[in-house]
């Protein structure tokens, strides 16, 4: 396609004569690329001596604009040292006089006028310092570097910042740099004396660029943006930069970085740089405290620019006064430093491009994302035709009428309509921006009676009030809160359960910020704390897990538990210190866990649901964990002699049904297939290397971390006990159970599930239960075992009212005769309803009763259940309050706990005589 059929608009030339003189120098021009140069020209001073310069390169390179540009970027990399200064300046010139005229008549989008400046910025930075580096190191200043180290500038990156780091570069603007070296290449004295060359080299690369001369100049530099530069060097090492960072490092230069690029010298090390810098720039947690730290930023940029006060065109700043770009830039960074850390997909540099991400995450509503960057497009394109008039790092609009219509003719626009069109879209920016930074705040802190009075008058005592800023925004948050609580059936105790939660709370700031940028998320907040007292808890130990809530997906359906595998593993896939790994595991577990009980609680999920999510959920953080706990283990002791290892899951883990504070029931079994000992640095014979390693396995899932514990482990249940050795290899397991093994050992392997470790061990393992399974059984015996398995039981816990678990018709007394019938039947099914429907197949019960008692156990596992959620153990309907009771006659489709006791008591009472009934009879058929 030519250029000229691309043409889509053109400017006007607000000095005719001016445009004229510029068409005489190019006569070979005609049609509409005649009347854009003439346009172009005689409207912007600055672009009529670009055309009277490059009058002899313009026709041809307007043939193919891309090409063009292409074909300059590669003539100034080739450049010999001596004609770098003129050679880049002309450069600028060329691609400067292409990209307004392009820019001009809508043959490149804006992201093509802002990419051609940046390469030009990139290339001629490179140029510049490869040059002046080559000079130290063939003078023999850079120790140890040669001829080889020129190409990547010995070491030497430019980091990019701003919006040439996200290539979008504005039309006569300055290039923010921070130039770092890489100190792993040189040692002791020899770093301080490549230091001092690299200093030398960076400023006279910095005067190539923006000194002025008869030619112009390049670019104006700016080094400003790096670490103290009212101390450091114009270019240190990178550790010592890391270093700051981690230690000092503000919400400002978080949001710099965000756009920051390795854009000259040493991409490779500058890219390894800013991969180092990700922990600090990308919060693992979602960062709501940005919004007020931004917020207080745009405040002071505009006192400091004196930009406040009634909006006005004349002398308007488009880029940092109201409505104008900065706001737009300023509202997708925040948010995406806010939810950054936890979704990679929107760490992007360019503000285009993030908010169209962010859009499509639901961080942004999609008609405010397209009206942003409309707004956004015509701004920077007001902008450039700014800085086109007269070359000047201007973003001010005219103050005098000659000027705005000077700026009209080069837009090809009517005065009165762009000035209309600029106001409005300043306007519509500041008002979509504003009220994200500062929302008005139209609540008033109601009047509380006494009872709510004296609990909030302890608040400014507990820790997480005690920083003046979490007091700050928790002002702001308080009137719109106790609001709130007043409005619930019962305020008191909402507020007391709230107060619970505040009081455990270590620190508020991140939370309250959150609360405050999600009023919707209160809501949600007080029904937890109003109905789930050990949830609310749970909250105050681990309140990140509320970013989840927002993070995207949170109401979304449980995954297949191959995904929520996949998830974790590529979580931890990212991260190569296992300590790391570790914390990395209970965050992502947590987030899960309480999604779980949201779930619940809201009624999206059935009890039986919510068992079978939180089963899957810790088989999942077992099975992707235990590979990082093999590699750390073999990293000092070897690979696992043999075959390795493999954990069972026991109990209600292996049956697929947990709580919210279940423990996990594990055996681990291994195979060491003959071989003695492991080979590594520190070898251990296999029965000790099994051994240490479960221990590991066990400290890795139970060690309390800067994160918490995963689970509580428990490994009684492997053979002989917990006075057996903690690892049990595969041929013991298997002579074991064969051969020593009680009925009520048999009963738990009906349970057992393989859960981690060795695919092909696992698979014998299951394969060995299935096997004796199918084996014949002694009935009368295995029913003479049960019977007195129950009376022992009982007698040992009888059970209460409340107690879903213990006692004659309850949980266990249920899972008990589920077990034997999979035991009689040789199923492999774990699930209980599975077990009973075998044994109603198998004719050991009738199809009724399993009917029957499938129905009784599941009313005992709701309560059960529930009791763990709001209480985290048993059920006292008094300590769970109101909403609690409300919660459990909810799940359990009564009116009254009354009726509910009433229901659980008579339940109970008919499967326990329809247990002992079933136990009593006769076999169906003869014992083996």
């Amino acid at each position: 396609m030519s250029t000229v059929s691309r043409i889509t608009r053109l400017p006007r030339a607000f000095e005719v004569d001016r445009g004229a003189d510029a068409l005489g120098v190019v006569p070979s021009l005609s049609g509409d690329l005649a009347a854009l140069v003439a346009g172009a020209a005689g409207s912007a001073p600055y672009l009529h001596g670009l055309v009277l310069r490059e009058a002899a390169w313009l026709p041809e390179a307007l043939d193919d604009p891309e090409r063009a540009v292409r074909d300059e970027l590669a003539r100034i990399s080739e450049l010999p040292f001596d004609q770098i200064d003129g050679g880049l300046r002309q450069a600028k010139r060329r691609i400067a006089l292409m990209a307004a005229l392009c820019d001009l008549g809508g043959i490149w989008a804006l992201s093509q006028v802002t990419g051609a400046l940046s390469d030009l910025a990139d290339t001629a930075t490179h140029v510049a310092l490869r040059a002046h580096i080559a000079r130290e190191i063939t003078r023999g200043k850079v120790p140890g570097q040669n001829a080889d180290d020129i190409e990547t500038c010995g070491g030497v990156v430019a980091l990019a910042m701003g919006k040439q780091g996200a290539g979008e570069l504005n039309y006569s603007s300055d290039i923010d740099l921070i130039c770092l070296f890489d100190e792993t290449r040189f040692d002791g004295a020899d770093q301080m004396e490549a230091r001092a060359a690299y200093i030398r080299a960076t400023r006279r690369a910095m005067a190539s660029l923006s000194d002025l001369t008869g030619e112009g100049y390049v670019f104006r530099t700016d080094l400003r943006l790096r670490p103290d530069p009212s101390v450091t060097p114009v270019c240190f090492a990178m550790d010592a930069a890391e270093r700051y960072y981690e230690s000092v490092g503000r919400t400002w230069e978080r949001a710099a970085f965000i756009k920051a690029r390795a854009a000259s010298g040493d991409i490779a090390a500058g890219t390894r740089f800013l991969e180092h810098l990700t922990p600090f720039v990308w919060r693992k947690h979602l960062d709501f405290h940005a919004i007020q730290e931004t917020h207080d930023m745009r405040l002071k940029i505009r006192q400091h620019k004196g930009l406040g006060g009634a909006f006005a065109l004349e002398g308007h700043n488009m880029k940092l006064g109201l409505g104008g770009i900065r706001e737009i830039e300023f509202f997708a960074q925040t948010r995406q430093l806010i939810a950054g850390g936890r979704d990679r997909e929107l760490r992007m540099r360019g503000t285009v491009e993030a908010l169209g991400a962010l859009s499509q995450k639901g961080w942004v509503e999609a008609d405010v994302a397209r009206t942003l960057t409309d707004d956004y497009t015509a701004h920077r394109e007001v902008e450039h035709r700014l800085q086109m008039l007269r070359d000047q790092q201007t973003h001010s609009l005219p103050v005098t009428p000659l000027e705005f219509d000077r700026l009209a003719a080069l837009m090809g626009a009517d005065t009165d309509a762009m000035r209309a069109d600029i106001a409005q879209r300043c306007e519509r920016v500041h008002a979509l921006t504003e009220e994200f930074f500062a929302p008005s705040d139209t609540v008033q802190a109601p009047e509380l009676p006494h009872e709510l009075r004296e609990i909030t008058a302890r608040w400014s005592t507990y820790p997480s009030l005690r920083s003046e800023r979490a007091q700050e925004i928790f002002d702001r948050l308080k009137p719109d809160l106790l609001a709130r609580v007043q409005k619930l059936d019962r305020p008191v105790e909402a507020l007391t359960h709230f107060d619970g939660f505040l009081k455990q709370l270590p620190a508020g700031v991140q939370v309250f910020s959150l609360f405050e940028a999600n009023p919707p998320l209160v809501d949600l907040f007080l029904d937890i704390v109003s109905v789930a007292p050990h949830l609310a808890q749970y909250l105050s130990r681990n309140a990140d897990v509320l970013d989840a809530v927002i993070g995207g997906d949170f109401f979304a359906p449980w995954p297949e538990p191959s995904a929520l595998e996949a998830d974790l593993a590529r979580h931890l896939a990212r991260i190569d210190d296992y300590e790391n790994q570790l914390n990395a595991s209970r965050r992502w577990a947590k987030e899960w866990h309480f999604r779980i009980g949201v779930h619940q609680l809201r009624g999206l999920i059935t009890a039986d649901e919510a068992g079978e999510q939180y089963a899957a959920l810790a088989r999942a953080s077992v099975a992707v964990l235990y590979p990082c706990v093999v590699a750390e283990f073999a990293r000092k002791h070897g690979d696992a002699p043999g075959r390795g290892a493999m954990v069972l899951g026991m109990g209600s883990l292996g049956a697929g049904r947990l709580t919210a504070a279940s423990d996990l029931d594990m055996i681990v079994i291994y195979d060491a297939a003959g071989v003695d000992t492991s080979e590594g640095r520190r070898p251990l014979q296999s029965r000790t290397y099994y051994a240490r390693f479960t221990q590991a396995l066990i400290t890795a899932i139970t060690a309390q971390t800067s994160e918490g514990r995963l689970y509580e482990v428990d490994m009684r249940l492997r053979p002989s006990g917990k006075q057996g050795p903690v690892a049990t290899s595969l041929d013991a397991f298997k002579s074991y159970q064969e051969t020593q093994a009680w009925v009520w050992e048999h009963l738990a392997l009906t349970r057992a599930t393989p859960v981690a470790g060795e695919a092909a061990l696992m698979a014998d393992v299951e394969a060995f239960r299935t096997t004796l399974f199918s084996r014949p059984k002694a009935e009368v015996d295995i029913r003479r075992d049960t019977q007195d398995m129950r009376r022992r039981l009982t007698e040992a816990k009888p059970g209460a009212t409340w107690d879903p678990k213990n006692g004659r018709g309850r949980m266990m007394d249920i899972e008990l005769v589920a077990e034997t019938a999979a035991l009689l039947s040789g199923t492999p099914a774990q699930n209980i309803y599975a077990q009973l429907e075998a044994g109603a197949d198998l004719g050991w019960l009738t199809h009724s009763e399993a009917v029957a008692l499938s129905a009784a156990y599941r009313m005992t596992w709701q309560l059960q259940s529930a009791a763990r959620l709001l209480t985290g153990g048993m059920l006292d309907p008094d300590a769970v309050g109101e909403g609690g009771r409300a919660f459990l006659c909810r799940s359990n489709a009564v009116e009254t706990m009354d009726d509910l006791a009433r229901e659980v008591a008579t339940t109970c009472e008919a499967a326990a005589q329809m247990l002992d009934a079933i136990l009593a009879r006769a076999a169906p058929c003869p014992p083996a």
